[in-house]
């Protein structure tokens, strides 16, 4: 046997020897992180398909009230979303609870719609966009009885210039303006709406109509001073 084999058996024994003594002294730690690993895993890959199913069974019971509403089953549909918004996926219920609302306005039911509304408007764990949208639809619900300055308040900041909801409020507080007989500030809303260049076509004629039938009352208190 040539020097380099015996040492390289040498080498061999002593590292045989030190594995032995170090699984003599860590086995249990290996294999006690060898079996975390195998839980973590397991218990990640059933969580994943808990969530999944969870997602599957909500997306069919959204869609399935959704079918309800369109049915005109309304109560039945209400329920259904009811049951929903209080399940535990949170992007369903988010849903749901917009359907409610919907729901129980077109139920004529509007000052329960408004609250449910406001009641998402309020909750800080909803994304912003999806709050000013709950503000929005219910100050559209507001919009035949409240006054301009209550309408005002509760959507304010989202009259800024740089707000995606601007010509929506302005049209809302117009209508409000418009009842309370303040044809100058319901005519200077409504032609700022008219110059936005994001306005849709639909909206655009709601304003040109709107400034129709404003024209004769401002030409009339214009003609009282």
């Amino acid at each position: 046997m040539s020097d380099e084999s015996l040492f390289r058996e040498v080498d061999e024994e002593v590292r045989k020897e030190q594995i032995a003594k170090i699984w003599k002294r860590y086995g249990n730690v290996f294999v006690g992180l060898s079996i975390g690993i195998v839980v973590a895993v397991a218990g990640l890959k059933g969580w994943q398909y808990w969530q999944r199913m969870q997602a599957e069974n909500a997306g069919s019971a959204y869609f399935a009230a959704a079918t309800l509403q369109e049915d005109k089953q309304t109560e039945q549909a209400l329920a259904a979303f009811e049951a929903l918004a209080k399940g535990s996926h949170t992007g369903y219920a988010t849903l749901a609870r917009f359907r409610v609302a919907d729901a129980l306005a077109a139920e004529g039911k509007r000052d329960e719609a408004v609250k449910a509304y406001d009641a998402l408007a309020a909750d800080s764990s909803l994304d912003k966009s999806l709050r000013d949208a709950a503000r929005v639809r219910a100050a559209y619900l507001l919009a035949d009885t409240a006054s301009a300055n209550a309408l005002t308040k509760r959507l304010s900041g989202l009259d800024a210039k740089d707000s995606p909801w601007r010509d929506t409020v302005n049209e809302i507080i117009a209508v409000a303006s418009y009842r309370a007989g303040d044809y100058g500030d319901a005519d200077r809303r409504m032609n700022e709406v008219m110059a936005s260049p994001d306005l849709t076509s639909a909206a655009r004629q709601r304003a040109q109509i709107f400034l129709q039938v404003l024209q004769p009352h401002i030409a009339k208190q214009a003609k009282a001073k």
